[in-house]
């Protein structure tokens, strides 16, 4: 190291001093740690968009649905309150086919989850059973299949539920709470 570059303080301790352009980078380096840091996350944009990613959209319904914007807000069929927290989805007869995902249990705030008229297939998952502020599930006429989740019988909100012309299976009779939603709808499902 050249001399130049070192002070002798007492105890003989050296101080190396570091060029200007090599602060620079160290720098914007911290800077750009601390962004990738500090980036916020929206679970309501990941879980959006985990089930945009599996579901095939030949109307292009979905093309807003963009994982840089910070807010779903924007989004087509995306409703939000005064908080931009998702409270409705709305893609009845969109012409989607492919499964529910168990993310949508993480829009906490919403109310409104309207899919009916589509091509959805798999089971309900049991996640929705996490949407306490939920009041209508609209589900029917699709091709969903398996047995209504017990977890629904948790969303004490819910006031209409539509699972009709469905390939579901089972009975609800065991679902106590479930069966007292007053508008309860299961036509054409086994």
């Amino acid at each position: 190291m050249p001399q130049s570059d070192m002070i002798k303080y007492p105890f003989d301790l050296p101080v190396i001093y570091y060029s200007c352009s090599m602060r620079s980078q160290t720098l914007i380096f911290v800077v750009f740690a601390l962004a990738v840091v500090t980036a916020e996350c929206n679970s309501e944009v990941d879980g959006l968009y985990a089930w945009k990613i599996v579901l095939v959209d030949p109307n292009n319904v979905l093309q807003s649905w963009d994982p840089t914007v910070k807010s779903p807000c924007t989004w087509f069929h995306i409703t939000c309150n005064s908080l931009n927290s998702v409270v409705r989805v709305d893609l009845g007869d969109a012409g989607l086919s492919g499964p529910l995902v168990p993310h949508l249990g993480d829009l906490d705030s919403l109310q409104y989850l309207e899919v009916y008229g589509n091509n959805l297939s798999g089971s309900i998952p049991r996640e929705l059973g996490k949407l306490f502020h939920l009041i209508s599930l609209d589900l029917y006429n699709n091709q969903l299949s398996g047995h209504i989740p017990p977890t629904l019988g948790k969303l004490k909100s819910l006031k209409f539920m539509n699972v009709s012309d469905n390939q579901l299976a089972g009975s609800v009779q065991h679902h106590t709470n479930i069966t007292g939603i007053p508008w309860l709808f299961l036509n054409g499902s086994q």
